[in-house]
């Protein structure tokens, strides 16, 4: 027999460049330890749940009862479920088209879509229009579907952050487009610079490239920056300018531990500059149920929503959609229930705010005890967690280890994630999986661990690392870029 269809050298090759570390070498070594029987901490992924975080009770609620709507026949249904949550499921229920194990609408159920609008007018102060909000598996396959849509070869060029979330280079990678980075600046507080976006923008249409769109992840995956207004200005400016659509990753919106800039839409500011450029920017806003203080990441729930993008597209777009036939009906539901949620006077909603209370404050004191744990070990510099779920400290190496990680065949910041992994059970991602600047070495690590295992954690990881540090330092000093 010849070579076979699925053999690997006869795959698409697109495939075959695609890399996402997030569950790459490091997740794959941990695992492994951890069938060997050693306690492994996964911090390398945002999934709050996997490391403790409680599910909130409510939508729990709603959902068991959609799922099992017999419950709501049984005289005693009142006797274990609060009224307000058997009131949604039957809300629920009665907008699907039989419940949750039938189809939905490929742009998902409508009363949601509908929720979901209203939620979006509530935040920015303008109408939404259900019929331009998709819901999808999680946001992740959103963002999938988009980039389907406007990479059409090898010369379409994508403006993406650097570092930036995998699942940008992954996908930009597997339709055959090209990633086009800019770079984030970790000494202001990882800001972005306009004028690094127009030298991209030109080196790019030198090779060739046609820039298509441009990515934010506001607040930032993995560097944590918040956007500011001015900052959300100039790059709508710059989308209007190049003629660019903005794809705006907006599913950390919730997980804000700063006060002085909180979270402000793409969609608000584009609002708010009024025309010509209001009405010409196209905007595609993604946001999901997997982030927050939900961490439903299991439920697989997102949307998206589409500003100036035309009638026909938005048909096409349906189309891609109905070749999946449905969205995750359940994670419908939760999504319903996020946009719209429990009102003071409801019978749960004093537990409801007490949980989700309780979450963001816990995570806002673990953003602290994160940053102040990396600055305080040696050759670690980490800039303060403002938003989303990570640290993404810098890890100045010593030249001996470099040379000792290109001895061992491996890149210098993967060399140390797994020596770290191997010392402590502590399971990271290497900077380089999120890109960087040349020279410059970062793990990132999620601030998830429950908040009473956190000093500990942070003491394991200086005792490493600066046992490393020791052992690879030969009187070297290092300035911080």
């Amino acid at each position: 027999m010849g070579i076979k269809a699925l053999d690997y050298e006869t795959l698409n090759e697109n495939v075959k460049k695609v890399q996402y570390a997030v569950r790459g070498e490091l997740y794959l070594r941990a695992s492994e330890l951890q069938k060997e029987g050693k306690k492994i901490i996964f911090t390398n992924v945002g999934n709050p749940h996997a490391l403790g975080q409680k599910p909130l009770t409510f939508p729990r609620q709603v959902v068991a009862l959609c799922q099992a709507p017999f419950l709501l026949d049984d005289p005693n249904v009142g006797l274990v479920f609060p009224a307000d949550a058997i009131v949604r499921a039957k809300h629920y229920l009665a907008i699907t088209s039989g419940g949750l194990g039938a189809y939905s609408d490929s742009r998902g159920i409508p009363g949601v879509r509908k929720e979901v609008a209203e939620f979006i007018e509530r935040r920015d102060g303008y109408p939404s229009d259900p019929e331009l909000i998709f819901l999808t598996d999680g946001a992740s396959k959103g963002v999938m579907q988009i980039l389907n849509c406007i990479i059409r070869g090898q010369g379409d060029g994508v403006l993406v952050p650097v570092p930036q979330y995998p699942l940008y280079s992954a996908t930009i990678s597997l339709y055959g487009g090209s990633l086009v980075p800019y770079y984030l600046e970790e000494t202001a507080n990882w800001g972005l610079d306009v004028n690094n976006l127009r030298e991209s923008v030109a080196q790019a249409r030198f090779k060739g490239i046609t820039i298509r769109a441009m990515v934010i992840i506001n607040p930032g995956n993995p560097t944590g920056q918040c956007l500011s207004e001015s900052n959300l200005r100039e790059i709508l400016n710059f989308c209007y300018q190049e003629n660019l659509v903005l794809l705006g990753d907006e599913v950390y919106q919730q997980n804000i531990y700063q006060d002085e800039r909180p979270f402000i839409s793409a969609r608000k500011v584009l609002l708010d500059m009024g025309p010509p450029i209001s009405k010409e920017v196209q905007l595609v806003s993604f946001h999901t149920v997997s982030k927050g203080y939900w961490g439903e990441c299991g439920q697989r729930g997102g949307y998206f929503e589409m500003t100036n993008i035309p009638p026909q597209t938005v048909d096409e777009i349906y189309k891609i959609a109905s070749i999946s036939l449905s969205p995750n009906v359940p994670a419908q539901i939760f999504m319903g229930l996020m946009v719209n949620p429990l009102k003071p006077g409801d019978i749960s909603y004093e537990q409801f705010v007490r949980e989700s209370k309780g979450i963001l404050e816990s995570l806002r004191r673990r953003a602290r005890l994160m940053t102040d744990g990396f600055n305080n070990c040696k050759n670690v510099v980490c800039n303060f967690t403002e938003g989303a779920m990570y640290s993404f400290p810098q890890i100045r190496l010593p030249p001996k280890a470099i040379e000792a990680a290109k001895q061992a065949g491996k890149v210098p910041d993967v060399f140390y994630c797994l020596k770290l992994l191997e010392a402590t059970g502590i399971s990271t991602v290497p900077g380089s999986g999120f890109g960087q600047k040349e020279g410059v070495f970062h793990l990132r690590t999620t601030i998830l661990p429950a908040e009473e295992d956190m000093p500990e954690i942070m003491s394991s990881f200086k005792k490493f690392n600066d046992e490393f540090m020791e052992q690879y330092e030969d009187n070297w000093s290092h300035s911080r870029m």
